[in-house]
């Protein structure tokens, strides 16, 4: 697997806050920002495959009568 570049252009507030909030984890601004769109995409893709899962079996509640 490759890598590529993205360039991104944010106001100075908002770098201010990604440095602050990587700083605390210990990390640079790149890897918190990389670590971060990755759980995000991890939390998409998990979510889509529970709700695939809750069509094909059904919502899983029982049907109380």
């Amino acid at each position: 697997m490759g890598t590529s570049v993205l360039s991104l252009r944010i106001d100075h507030e908002l770098l201010q806050r990604l440095r602050h909030h990587a700083a605390k984890r210990g990390m640079s601004v790149q890897d918190y920002v990389l670590r971060t769109l990755v759980r995000d995409d991890f939390d998409e893709r998990f979510q889509t495959a529970v709700d695939e899962t809750e069509r094909f079996y059904g919502s899983g509640d029982p049907v109380t009568k």
